[in-house]
């Protein structure tokens, strides 16, 4: 083998290895957030009937989730409900603004 072809080798054998651990560190420094996305804009999980990413169909859905960064989960403060009541975002699905 070339010295110029090992060079390729090894230049592409450390964009991999970086790579893999910017994607480690980025999957670990988020969570997932229930009730915090708008319709059609969550993550996963949006309950039964549904596939997966894309599918609550109203704003903050209580069982659709969304990756948010790690620790700002309950922090997340969303408009009033109806009854002026504050919502907040939650590490566990909840039973509010459930799709009909």
């Amino acid at each position: 083998m070339s010295k110029h072809t090992k060079s390729l080798a090894l230049a592409g054998a450390l964009a991999a290895a970086l790579s893999a651990h910017a994607t480690t560190v980025s999957a670990q420094e988020t969570e997932k957030c229930y009730g915090v996305s708008l319709a059609g804009e969550n993550d996963c999980a949006a309950g039964p009937g549904t596939t997966c990413a894309g599918t609550s169909k109203v704003d903050y859905q209580g069982n659709a989730w969304s990756l948010v960064p790690a620790g700002t989960c309950a922090t997340i403060e969303l408009p009033a409900d109806a009854d002026g009541m504050m919502r907040h975002g939650s590490m566990e699905a909840l039973d509010r603004d459930m799709a009909s």
